[in-house]
């Protein structure tokens, strides 16, 4: 059996209690794991780990020098790949094919974006004229914020965890992490990376456990913390918001989305479906970009549907490792109960049940697995529970619309505003309704195609500030103006 520590100022080590919880390996339904129970004074051992490494070495080095090792960073983690791809594939049991292509490079690129990133980035500066003639000279200048609690999602636990840290530790901050308890080993295993490249004790930190009333609340509220990075549900971020207000905590929020793909009558069909099969089953819809509501247009309604089922119906669910799968297993037991539910609740709300809607029986070593059939309802009503809530699974509504103003409107009606795909040949009606979407991203014929320079968030309860190139930077600096006067 294996066991995942904690990492506190540069050391694999037990929880203080000793006590652990068991890590299951979704794809099989069996434990593969034991992991440390964090405590809150592992929270403050960590934290306190931090803030030396803060104000020591870390905080005392060269810019350049502290963005080449993150660059040595996303070196090792290449040089580590499949021990890396089996903590992956064992944590969440999604597919090598898409673990090798999207979780584990990406997870090594965040950290060369963000040190280039950074080491190319300039400053402002701004001359002032004044009265006697002689001016002044206004500059800006960056400095980290301090210690950061980093508190991670399960669906996509490496790439959301760089994508947090790297523009962390780029800025001269230093970080604890709390990983998803359902996806630890990742998070423990990049702490090895970083002592192995030289990154100073301290600077990385990891401590597992649950959040409500565990290690992530308490490292909400720990007094030395001064910002949290939070990607997951609207709830939980509400919770986070509450907890943290006494401190005045620096928050970035990417929560959860209900996202529309509209398909107009002159979009590319086939490129249409293959885009809508991709964002509405990709990682068994356990991505908080997918999309769960379609809007097809009510002229290629029928044929639509009946090209996304035939495609639905050839996704390939089974052993994680064998090339031919496509689609891996739901979180947990507990996340496949709930889509269950929503199986029973759209039956009960009225749903056509196109294809799937009921869990997947596998053979062998995965007939305890966690799996669900991908799953298209038509049908149902806008207010229905199945259309408004976020199920995050592999389901999607399709639903006929007549014209531009209807679908915008039915688009726009929800809390929720995370992305939305459109796909269309008119170009003027690309830009025209991408205005009009009430989503901080909008992709146009394609899906999540991703440039990290430019801004990744969401608008009303999917979530605050933005993510992503510069923004990241200016989330993990404070900003300081210096005026010199002549």
């Amino acid at each position: 059996m294996k066991t995942i520590n904690l990492w506190i100022n540069g050391e694999s080590t037990a929880s203080g209690s000793k006590e652990t919880f068991e890590n299951f390996n979704p794809a099989t339904g069996q434990v593969y794991a034991q992991v440390a129970l964090g405590t809150k004074d592992d929270v403050d051992r960590a934290v306190q780990a931090a803030k030396k490494a803060l104000h020591g070495p870390w905080g005392k080095m060269p810019l350049r020098a502290r963005c080449d090792l993150l660059s040595r960073v996303a070196d090792r983690i290449d040089e580590r790949r499949e021990e890396f791809l089996k903590a992956e594939i064992a944590d969440t049991g999604k597919p090598i094919g898409l673990a090798s292509k999207i979780d584990i490079p990406r997870g090594a690129a965040n950290f060369r974006i963000f040190s280039d990133m950074l080491k190319a980035h300039g400053s402002e500066s701004f001359w002032q004229d004044t009265d006697d003639g002689l001016g002044a000279m206004h500059y800006v200048t960056r400095e980290p914020i301090g210690v950061i609690g980093v508190i991670c999602p399960w669906n996509l636990p490496l790439l959301l965890m760089t994508w947090k840290v790297a523009p962390a530790l780029a800025a001269g901050n230093t970080v604890v992490v709390k990983p998803s308890e359902e996806t630890p080993a990742t998070a423990t295993l990049l702490g090895e990376v970083m002592r192995e490249v030289g990154v100073p004790d301290g600077v990385y930190n990891v401590v597992h456990g649950f959040g409500k009333d565990s290690v992530g609340e308490a490292l909400v509220q720990h007094p030395e913390v001064s910002a949290i990075t939070f990607t997951g549900e609207t709830t939980t971020g509400k919770h986070i918001m509450k907890s943290s207000a006494n401190h005045l905590k620096k928050l970035s929020f990417e929560l959860g989305g209900k996202n529309p793909a509209i398909i107009f009558e002159e979009a590319d069909i086939d490129r249409a479906v293959a885009g809508t099969l991709r964002s509405a089953f990709a990682n068994c819809g356990q991505v908080c970009l997918c999309s769960e509501r379609v809007y097809v247009a009510r002229s290629i309604f029928d044929t639509f549907v009946e090209k996304l089922k035939s495609q639905a119906e050839l996704i390939a669910m089974g052993d994680p490792w064998a090339t031919t799968t496509t689609m891996g297993p739901l979180i947990s037991k507990t996340h496949q109960q709930k889509v269950e539910s929503y199986f029973k609740l759209a039956k009960e709300e009225g749903a056509q049940v196109i294809t799937g809607g009921e869990l997947a029986k596998l053979e062998g070593d995965f007939d305890q697995g966690y799996f669900v059939k991908p799953t298209i309802w038509t049908g149902l009503s806008e207010q229905a529970r199945c259309v408004k809530e976020e199920i995050f699974g592999p389901v999607c509504h399709i639903q006929p619309f007549d014209d531009e103003e209807e679908v915008i409107k039915m688009a726009n009606d929800t809390e929720y505003g995370l992305c939305a795909a459109l796909w269309t040949q008119d170009v003027s009606r690309a830009h025209r309704v991408s205005s009009q979407i009430r989503a901080g991203m909008v992709w146009v014929n394609t899906w999540y195609l991703r440039d990290l320079r430019t801004p990744f968030g969401g608008m009303k309860a999917s979530g605050l500030g933005r993510e992503g190139g510069i923004h990241s930077l200016n989330f993990y600096s404070e900003l300081k103006n210096i005026c010199v006067k002549l």
